[in-house]
């Protein structure tokens, strides 16, 4: 067994506290990264990796790869082709709940297999919702199938995820043999099949109904002691006021003037005042509804105001203000979302890639900034009603919005947040009451881009990295999609990400960290025959990746499989491919894998959720993916 080095120490000593960051996200999972690639170049005499390659990540072709395939999938979903899929689907399933789920794992999981499949569900989500509704079934028995399916998908090529290029690559270093194509292909069929199966059988007694079918936005997030309608007395301090006069920029009653915070009291004696964790919605005057961020109408005698807020800040509040409570039994949803003006009721949930994750709504203004009021977040199985300004937004966090409807669209573009329900008129086909989108023959272009892409690098014409780049250059020359959407379709934070980790590999090969491991585990061949110790190495790697990142994990373990099955004296591709196919299959957690994260707020799952449908599959899996890897290459 190889000796443990100084300089393997201190990549050890790198890895565990990487570890940490991962699981604790003190830092973003890429700003971690590029922190491993300084410290290794920092670091060059113990972790023997120079600057230069340090960043050499940048330049992998797995990298590039990545970043063009973003753009080549963006292209796809512009033309609308997932979107006309899923409408397909809606009409062709008829409301049968197995029907239905068989529709959508397989045509996600097939999907997935060649666009990024991050999109896909984004687009599914709120046609599993929408369908959900109509048919009156629970969205949660189809959003975990659905975030499943889609990575089983992702074996089935080597652009299915970007783990698989990324093992590609390091294939290429250790093994002298990148991966093609269709290398992953005849595994990552047996692997869906069976994945596809457990779904519409085992996993679908398993996977829970959180969310009742029937309920509206009020009833699913529990709104109904958080929402409340007060009259405006003529008494009251607030009349001649506007709504913008009456509270700060967030909403929240302060009822402040513009210089020196302060409010003029019945009596003409200023006082300041404490803020009140209260949000005016609407104002309903003489059979006529106002949404209360866009009107500039000021406060009368007699107006009902619509309000969010606890019991005891509405009480507060109208007591402060001179307001009469109303019951709070006459807020529904239908009083919002039917009111006659620009404001709707949204569900959105904060993507792994939002422009707010880590950041504070205080912080955001998206009232100020968009005319949007948040009522309430759902975090898993919890719901947040009340604080939002100090409530910090994590990756599947949902947000209940009050919105105007050109700003959920201006919300989604600018990379806040993916819409998963509301009314119609914000989606395309997806309801029975409008026209379903067509296809065009201009969708055929950026297809045919992606196929011969496929097709050129599948026949080696020329490398996968130069056929997708040069789909890029024909997609933005057919017009199939802008140079700035371009930009905006790729993922920067997981470029980022896998550029700063693999020199994680290099200095793990280079100080000898990886032998060390891969002789320790090759210890346990002695007892154990070589498909016991692949089944191992598949359990190792799935277990990990549901804790820190796919990326991260096939950096830290494919070299030391590789090393582990050069110890034993046996061809290291079966290992490195069983890494690939344990990575690309996380489905432990949540936070394994970012379309987990997707619909963990709209299936209104709990953490455990992932565990008691995963743990069976995982299982399942680790026998055929270990058996079917090594009967194509045999040990």
């Amino acid at each position: 067994m190889a000796a443990l080095s100084t300089g393997a120490l201190v990549v050890f000593a790198l890895v565990a506290v990487v570890l940490i960051l991962f699981v604790t996200e003190w830092l973003p999972p890429d700003m971690t990264a590029v922190a491993v690639l300084v410290s290794l170049a920092v670091l060059e005499p113990y972790t023997g990796v120079p600057a230069l390659e340090a960043i050499a990540g940048f330049a992998s072709p797995a990298v590039v790869t990545i970043l063009a395939m973003y753009i080549l999938s963006a292209g796809v979903e512009e033309a609308g082709v997932v979107d006309w899929l899923g409408a397909r689907l809606a009409a062709l399933t008829g409301g049968d709940e197995g029907r239905l789920l068989a529709a959508i794992v397989g045509t996600t999981g097939v999907s997935a297999g060649f666009v990024n499949n991050t999109p896909i569900v984004a687009v599914f989500i709120p046609l599993v919702t929408g369908l959900s509704e109509r048919y009156g079934i629970s969205p949660s028995k189809f959003l975990l199938p659905l975030s499943f399916a889609a990575m089983l998908g992702g074996t089935l090529t080597l652009v299915g995820t970007t783990t698989n290029l990324l093992a590609s690559d390091i294939s290429r270093d250790l093994l002298n043999e990148p991966f093609s194509m269709f290398t992953l292909t005849p595994v990552g069929i047996v692997i869906l099949l069976v994945g596809v199966g457990y779904l519409l059988t085992v996993g679908r007694a398993l996977v829970p109904e959180r969310i009742h079918p029937a309920a509206d936005f009020t009833e699913e997030f529990d709104m109904d002691r958080h929402l409340a309608q007060l009259t405006v007395r003529e008494s009251s301090p607030l009349v001649g006021l506007t709504v913008a006069e009456t509270f700060d920029s967030e909403g929240v009653a302060a009822v402040v003037a513009a210089d020196a915070g302060e409010v003029a009291l019945a009596d003409g004696e200023p006082a300041e005042l404490a803020p009140i964790d209260v949000d005016v919605l609407q104002i309903d005057r003489d059979g006529e509804s106002f949404f209360a961020t866009a009107t500039d109408r000021p406060l009368e005698p007699g107006d009902v105001l619509t309000v969010r807020g606890s019991t005891q800040a509405v009480n507060q509040f109208g007591e402060r203000y001179g307001l009469r409570q109303l019951p709070r039994e006459s807020v529904t949803e239908e009083l919002l979302a039917e009111s006659g003006h620009s404001g709707v009721l949204a569900e959105a949930v904060v993507h792994g890639e939002s422009r707010l994750l880590g950041r504070t709504l205080g912080d955001v203004g998206l009232r100020s900034r968009f005319d949007v009021t948040v009522l309430a977040i759902r975090r898993g199985s919890t719901v947040i009603r009340e604080g939002f300004a100090d409530v910090e937004l994590d990756a599947g966090d949902t947000l209940l919005l009050q919105t105007p409807v050109e700003e959920i669209t201006h919300l989604e573009e600018e990379g806040y947040l993916v819409l998963t329900e509301g009314p119609p008129v914000l989606f395309d086909g997806i309801h029975e009451d409008e026209p379903a989108p067509t296809l065009s023959p201009r969708a055929l272009v950026p297809l045919g881009i992606l196929v011969t892409v496929i097709a050129l690098a599948a026949a080696a014409v020329v490398p996968i990295y130069i056929a997708a780049l040069g789909g890029v250059v024909a997609m933005v020359a057919t017009g199939a999609i802008g140079a700035s959407r371009a930009y905006d379709a790729v993922s920067w934070n997981v470029v980022f990400l896998l550029a700063g980790l693999l020199p994680l590999g290099a200095a793990m090969q280079a100080t000898g960290g990886a032998a060390f491991v891969g002789g320790l585990l090759a210890e346990v061949a002695v007892v154990v025959p070589p498909l016991f110790l692949l089944a191992l190495f598949y359990l190792l790697t799935a277990v990990l990746a549901s804790l820190i990142t796919p990326v991260a994990t096939v950096v830290l373990m494919a070299p030391i499989a590789v090393a582990t099955a050069q110890d034993i004296g046996v061809d290291g591709t079966p290992f490195l491919l069983v890494v690939t196919f344990a990575v690309a299959t996380a489905f432990l957690t949540p936070v394994g894998y970012q379309t987990n994260l997707m619909v963990y707020g709209p299936g209104g799952y709990r953490f455990t959720d992932y565990a008691r449908v995963g743990a069976p599959l995982q299982l399942l899996l680790c026998v055929v993916t270990t058996v079917a890897v090594t009967v194509i290459w045999p040990l």
